[in-house]
């Protein structure tokens, strides 16, 4: 197929730098899904209230990502843009901000994520209205499910339908339930509906084993893995670092140091997004090389690394790969 004209403008115009390097890592992963390999998406930081759903959903329902790791936050608020997009407040001077405009912002229930505000009633209370309903259903029959099990079960319902204030086709997260696509959510815990599950929990409301764990998560994608790295074997497109990132990624080394299962073979991709620093110790600034120490990637695993803005290299290379 004919690359389309944002693709034709990325190959004439991204030559030097990160610009080019951003090219290098589309063709990559295009390269690598034409040999057959398959690929994982890992999201960190506030991808999903980015809207990067316009263009990962797409990337979803044309097989040009095969499991994905996200961070709690992400696995949510997809589904809060969802369904209360129409609520959100944009505040373009966010770094002029006093201490009490901030506070300001909390008394009219906005959480602020830097210059988009998630609202409170029409989102975090709306789908946890949902959500417990299934919760309660699952922990009163002694069913246990993993935290994008219960979201997928919410989203395939229709319950959300009556809210939606923007065109499913725009939500990764919708995209990813039809075609219930794997996804592990590491620290989970770490989210508003993790929080809110937390409570019910505390207040003796619900069990915590109904909530299957991060343990589990990694049993599963080991069990994932190894029936899926046969041939040009699983990628790695790492979209800023963290628990998202790192979680997924030690899977390999946990299969060949601790299971002595010498034959799995290591990432056959890799590239990451990141403006993170390299000299401050983070995961998210360290150098592709950094992860053959740890068994992670081969001497031979093509690496790339793009130092920029995640929400808007990102958003280019899926369409380079969607040949927009």
């Amino acid at each position: 197929m004919s690359k389309g004209p944002i693709s034709q403008f990325i190959e004439n115009n991204f030559l030097h730098f990160n610009a080019a390097a951003l090219v290098d890592a589309a063709k990559g992963y295009e390269a690598h899904l034409l040999e057959n390999g398959k690929m994982m998406i890992t999201l960190a930081g506030a991808m999903s209230t980015a809207e990067l759903g316009k263009s990962l959903a797409e990337m979803i329902r044309q097989d040009k990502v095969h499991i994905i790791s996200c961070t709690g936050a992400n696995l949510e608020e997809d589904i809060m843009n969802l369904v209360a997009h129409n609520s959100y407040k944009r505040v373009p001077n966010y770094r002029d901000l006093s201490p009490q405009e901030e506070w300001d912002l909390l008394e009219n229930h906005y959480n602020r994520v830097t210059d988009t505000c998630i609202p409170e009633e029409e989102a975090f209370r709306r789908l946890q209205s949902h959500l417990f309903d299934i919760w309660n259903k699952a922990d009163k029959n002694n069913e246990r499910y993993f935290p994008h099990e219960f979201m997928y079960q919410m989203i395939l319902s229709g319950d959300l339908e009556q809210y939606y204030e923007i065109d499913p086709k725009n939500s990764w997260m919708v995209a990813a339930a039809e075609k219930n696509l794997p996804i592990v959510v590491p620290g989970w815990e770490d989210s508003t509906m993790g929080n809110i599950f937390a409570s019910y929990c505390i207040k003796g409301e619900f069990k915590p084993t109904t909530m299957k764990s991060g343990v589990e998560y990694m049993m599963w994608l080991a069990d994932w893995y190894t029936k899926n790295c046969a041939g040009k074997g699983v990628g790695f497109f790492q979209i800023g670092g963290g628990i998202a990132g790192d979680f997924p990624i030690c899977v390999v080394p946990m299969l060949y140091q601790d299971m002595e299962m010498h034959d799995v073979p290591f990432w056959s991709y890799f590239c990451q997004i990141s403006d993170s620093t390299t000299s401050y110790g983070s995961y998210s600034g360290a150098v592709p090389n950094e992860k053959i120490t740890w068994g992670k990637l081969d001497i031979t695993t093509p690496k790339f690394i793009v130092e920029s803005d995640a929400t808007i290299v990102a958003p280019l290379i899926f369409a380079y790969l969607l040949d927009l």
